[in-house]
Order: C-alpha cells, then sequence, then structure tokens
C-alpha cells in the first residue's frame, strides 16, 4: 500500500485529484499484496434461496419468483446479466436453497440445503448445522471459481423475503430497533411495512439470537442465500481478492462474517448505498463507505458490478497514468 501509494503521487495529476479512486486503487493493492493490483477476470457470485417467513405476508412477490428470476439469470435476462456484461463479467448463480426442484443447467450450480428456510416467525429459520453447511459452500464455490481465473468478486442475492431477514440480522448484530433498520424492499405500502416490523420483532424475540455468536444469528433469523455469501467473503479474503458487496443482502451477510473474522472488513468494498434503511445502518456499523448512492434496491449483485467498474477504473489509473518523470511534465513547485 506504501508503494501505490507513493506511485499515486507521482501520476500526472495534483496529488489528491482523483478522490476515493486513488484510495480505492491503494487499498486495492494491499488486498492483492501487489504494488499495482490488476484486475482482469471479474465475477459476480449470485446466491439464491427462500424464506419460510413469507408465510407471514411481508412482500407483494409470490415465492415461485425466485425460481423464475434463475431461469431469467441463466437466460442472460435480468438486471445482473446486462450491468455484468457492460463491465466484462461472469455471473455465477448459484442455488442455496429454492423452494423449487430446479431443472439442471450447465451454468447453475446446484447446492441446495432444504427448500427454503422455516419461517422465524415461529421458529429458528434453520439448524446450526445447516448455517455451517451455507458458510462452508459459499467457501467452496469460491475455491472453483479461483481455478478459472479470479481477480474480484462481487456478491449477489436473490431470495422473496430476504429483505425480512436482512432486517432481523441487522437489529441483532447493530442493536437498532427494528423499526429503525426495517425498509420497504421489493416496494410495499406503508401498512404493509408496519406488519413486517412486527414479523421481525416476533421473530427477534421468539428466537433471541445472540449477538456475541454470530452463527446463531444467521441460523435464528437468516438465509441460506446470506450464509452462502457469508462464506464467499470469508474464502475471497483467504484468497487475497478483494469483495465488492452490493446491498442490503450482501450488507447482513457482511455483519455475520466480519464478526467471524473482524480482519475481514479491511478486504470488502462498499458497493452503494441502497434505499433500505437497514443498509445504512449496517455500513455505519461496519465502517465502510459505499462508492455510490443511486437510490437503488434491486440487489441481485447489480451495485456491485457498478462497483466492479470502479475498482478496475482506480487499478487502471494507478497502472497505466505516466508518472511526472514519464511523461516529462513539470511538477508542481514546491
Amino acid at each position: 500500500m506504501n508503494s501505490a501509494r507513493a506511485r499515486q503521487d507521482t501520476l500526472t495529476k495534483p496529488q489528491g485529484s482523483l478522490g476515493r479512486l486513488e484510495e480505492l486503487s491503494i487499498k486495492l493493492a494491499g488486498i492483492q499484496g501487489k504494488p499495482i493490483p490488476q484486475i482482469r477476470h471479474k465475477a459476480v457470485i449470485t446466491m439464491a434461496g427462500d424464506h419460510g417467513v413469507v408465510a407471514e405476508g411481508v412482500g407483494n412477490w409470490p415465492q415461485e419468483v425466485t425460481a423464475q428470476m434463475i431461469y431469467n439469470f441463466l437466460r442472460g435476462g435480468a438486471g445482473i446479466n446486462v450491468l455484468a456484461r457492460q463491465v466484462g463479467a461472469r455471473v455465477v448463480v448459484v442455488d442455496m436453497g429454492v423452494a423449487a426442484d430446479l431443472e439442471p443447467h450447465p451454468q447453475l450450480i446446484s447446492r441446495k440445503i432444504a427448500r427454503g428456510t422455516q419461517n422465524m416467525f415461529l421458529r429458528p429459520a434453520m439448524t446450526p448445522q445447516q448455517a455451517v453447511t451455507a458458510i462452508e459452500t459459499g467457501i467452496e464455490v469460491v475455491g472453483g471459481e479461483v481455478a478459472k481465473g479470479f481477480d474480484i468478486v462481487g456478491t449477489g442475492d436473490m431470495g422473496i423475503g430476504n429483505t425480512t431477514a436482512s432486517s432481523a440480522i441487522c437489529a441483532a448484530m447493530t442493536g437498532e430497533p427494528a423499526a429503525e433498520v426495517t425498509g420497504r424492499g421489493t416496494g410495499i405500502s406503508d401498512e404493509q411495512l408496519a406488519h413486517k416490523i412486527e414479523v421481525v420483532k416476533r421473530a427477534l424475540a421468539v428466537n433471541r439470537p445472540d449477538p456475541k455468536q454470530p452463527l446463531d444469528v444467521l441460523a435464528k433469523v437468516g438465509g441460506f442465500e446470506i450464509g452462502g455469501l457469508v462464506g464467499v467473503m470469508l474464502a475471497a479474503a483467504a484468497y487475497r481478492i478483494p469483495v465488492v458487496i452490493d446491498g442490503f443482502i450482501s450488507g447482513a451477510a457482511a455483519l455475520i462474517a466480519t464478526a467471524l473474522a473482524p480482519r475481514l472488513r479491511d478486504f470488502l468494498i462498499a458497493a452503494h448505498v441502497s434505499a433500505e434503511p437497514g443498509h445504512k445502518v449496517l455500513l455505519r456499523h461496519l465502517r465502510l463507505t459505499p462508492l455510490l448512492d443511486l437510490g437503488m434496491r434491486l440487489g441481485e449483485g447489480t451495485g456491485a458490478v457498478l462497483g466492479i467498474f470502479l475498482a478496475e477504473a482506480a487499478a487502471r489509473i494507478l497502472a497505466e497514468m505516466s508518472t511526472f518523470a514519464e511523461a516529462g511534465v513539470s511538477e508542481r513547485e514546491k
């Protein structure tokens, strides 16, 4: 990082004039352990899982949409596919626990733990062993992708009901009230939002997740795709791969992952701040400053691939921009 900073300060520009892109390039150097980081092989891992809590009427969309959207991902027709193509990132789709039998597809990684989680309004979302399996699956998926070339990873999600689970995780891990971290998800009314907040409160009261035990929180009020993303983050950091996290669901996974391994925070890049109120809360808790604020709340990894674009731009500036000496440009007077 010191070498990267020293080079930044000799490039043909006033020091600091590229703002946070300069700091991002320095962070990338530290993560990769290279004075001039390289980003060529890009991927976003989009993990999917269903949630039993949808039985409580917390949203507008039927659970079948999770499976339907996976087929859309595989056809290349979703928002994540469009943005990933523009950025040049491959999309890795993983079935962590969709409540349907998906047709085999060469681009679908099937690691179904169960057909959706249990209803956390009534009981724990999953068993402790299922929580561990979800994390281990994320680790395994990253290991498989490393063999294909892997310089940076974005995290994405798909799962009807997963903003409810993420709200519960956020409240449990940050200590903030459910009403402060629960948002409208896919666009619910005021009345539906009030009901959703009560569902989150009840889930926390029934299950009493222990914030000092992140696996307990994941098991009691989490989701299979959230656990998988925890594993993705942990494994990527172990391989010294920068992790660009997407929105609220990825942020909830980051709360669990950084509680398990505090040093992981240094490997995380917050792509954007979503329209979900809990996302702002958890980013403050993680001490991460988002690169973008576009009012996005789609998920899928759409914000993450925009973050990957900015990370690649930052790395290219450091690598390809001339220094004053190389360009024969006079430096500022002392």
